[in-house]
């Protein structure tokens, strides 16, 4: 148990506070309240816009904020106020586009905060099932990219689907030096890559920063839980940092190991630090 008084706890969603099935446990739910009854300030960062988080987060969840979509955005959780937004501008996005096209990758433009579940996607002629699964998932709410039609809009994000292949990705990642390019594994197959780019000052850990900055919140203070690559940025933002036994063995080298997500290991990490 550590002395150091935590103002702030936050957690990563997929992989970490979910379970394999979607859920979050019982006793992940009890140190959920108890943190609010303490007043300490409950964050979710993760990678899902507003929309996929509420498909599978109740309203009445027991969090105070959530920085979504890596970053891009936060909400007040109790009345659903959006605090800020991020986007690339139409010109980088266009530039993207054209490179990512050049280089036969599959990927996807998201539409600006709110509606950044709402995307335009092109893909190869190879076969990517994981692409396929994600469009497939948001088919109502997105339509075919057609390769010389100019990009007018600012865009929230881009994600391209990558195979399982790290010198890939950190090829295709040189080629946009004035843009942030997250790592992230695939919620949905667990093993293809997905390349996130953002505007250049977007991470989690920058969300979490202006909620910091906002409630006078130290990174002393603060104490956070991950499971993967896009988490990297907010886990180094502070010294209290954990990571679930599910995550990458890489990962787990350079950080406290907890619990594994499907063994509440979100509430293994708050009670190494707060006593509930």
């Amino acid at each position: 148990m550590s002395n150091t008084p935590i103002k702030m706890v936050v957690t990563d969603l997929d992989g970490t506070l979910l379970t394999s099935t979607e859920m979050v446990s019982e006793e992940d739910l009890h140190t959920l309240h108890r943190l609010g009854e303490m007043g300490i300030v409950r964050v979710v960062a993760t990678g899902r816009s507003p929309y996929s988080f509420g498909k599978v987060i109740a309203s009445d969840f027991p969090i105070d904020y959530l920085v979504f979509s890596s970053g891009a955005g936060a909400v007040r959780w109790s009345n659903n106020q959006i605090l800020y937004t991020t986007q690339i501008n139409s010109t980088q996005v266009q530039g993207v586009v054209d490179e990512l096209v050049a280089h036969g990758v599959d990927f996807m433009v998201h539409e600006p905060i709110p509606t950044n579940h709402r995307f335009l996607y092109h893909q190869s002629s190879k076969s990517n099932p994981d692409f396929t699964r994600r469009v497939k998932i948001y088919s109502q709410f997105c339509q075919p990219y057609i390769p010389g039609v100019v990009y007018e809009s600012d865009a929230t994000q881009i994600i391209v689907i990558l195979p399982c292949d790290v010198k890939w990705f950190e090829s295709l990642k040189t080629k946009f030096p004035d843009l942030k390019v997250i790592r992230a594994t695939s919620p949905l197959d667990g093993h293809s890559i997905w390349m996130e780019i953002f505007r250049r000052d977007v991470s989690k850990a920058y969300g979490i920063e202006r909620l910091c900055r906002n409630l006078s919140v130290r990174p002393n203070e603060l104490m956070a839980i991950g499971n993967d690559y896009n988490d990297l940025d907010m886990l180094n933002h502070t010294p209290h940092s954990f990571m679930v036994d599910n995550a990458p063995d890489e990962l787990k080298r350079q950080f406290k190991v907890v619990r594994s997500n499907n063994e509440s290991g979100f509430s293994d990490a708050v009670g190494r630090m707060i006593n509930i």
